[in-house]
């Protein structure tokens, strides 16, 4: 049995641990309650959007800036996400096994189209490439975002995933980028619901003028739809015949990618 001295020194660790986890759920709810509709926050902000006391967001913010993990923006006291949390970013998408496996597959859509393919991730806000391939050469990055209500990879991605999502992606903002962009929530839906009905996504110009793109959704071994690979080419060598055309070899791409990920 246990002696009492044991006792309190077992109690106090675990006391201890559960105090700690405390402490990380808070400071997750405070990094949490950042968003590209909210980029900066100040203290009372950040209190309202997680319920925290403003005393107890302070000393997690105090703590969150000595690591890296915020930075203050001077202009109107308030804070918004650090760099460092983008390098630890950097560092798992860079090492993902799914980007290593999908590779094969991206470069033979490629040498198959001679267009230029993307294959994104979504990272909680936005599409992430992590995979590029072209004629000219090919490589890795994370530095290139796409949203998902108005680009074929984000449309591939944000049709198959729950209501709550959507939701929280039109209540962001859908900034119009070109006068082809979706801006309305209804108008979204329904393109969600096509894309569902044909199993690729079209961008019809909608992020940049002169692109257009085919993309289709990328699933992992629960059936869960988290990535999606895509074509984009200049709109003149992309009418509607060849994004049709195009579709079938970008689907099955897809699901070349999904059963490599199986292996």
């Amino acid at each position: 049995m246990a002696s009492i001295a044991e006792r309190d020194e077992i109690s106090s660790a675990s006391e201890g641990r559960d105090g700690g986890a405390k402490s990380l759920r808070k400071m997750a709810a405070v990094l949490d309650s950042f968003s590209r509709a909210r980029p900066t926050m100040t203290i009372a902000e950040m209190s309202d959007a997680t319920g925290l006391p403003k005393a107890t967001v302070h000393r997690i913010v105090t703590s969150l800036r000595e690591v890296g993990l915020l930075d203050q923006d001077g202009r109107r006291q308030g804070y918004r996400l650090g760099l460092k949390l983008f390098y630890y970013g950097s560092s798992v998408l860079a090492n993902l096994d799914t980007a290593t496996r999908a590779h094969p597959h991206i470069a033979k859509l490629q040498q198959l189209t001679g267009e230029v393919i993307h294959f994104h991730m979504f990272d909680g806000s936005q599409m992430v490439c992590v995979e590029h391939e072209e004629m000219v050469a090919s490589s890795r990055t994370i530095v290139q975002a796409a949203p998902t209500y108005c680009t074929s990879v984000g449309k591939a991605f944000l049709a198959f995933q729950d209501q709550e999502l959507v939701r929280r992606i039109v209540a962001e903002g859908l900034h119009a980028y070109t006068a082809n962009t979706i801006v309305n929530a209804d108008d979204l839906a329904a393109e969600l619901a096509k894309v569902r009905a044909q199993g690729f996504a079209i961008d019809d110009e909608e992020i940049e003028l002169g692109l257009r793109c085919v993309g289709a959704p990328v699933r992992d071994s629960s059936g869960r739809v988290f990535a999606a690979v895509s074509v984009s080419g200049p709109a003149e060598r992309m009418p509607d015949g060849r994004i049709t055309g195009l579709a079938p070899a970008v689907i099955q791409t897809a699901n070349d990618i999904i059963a490599a990920l199986a292996e």
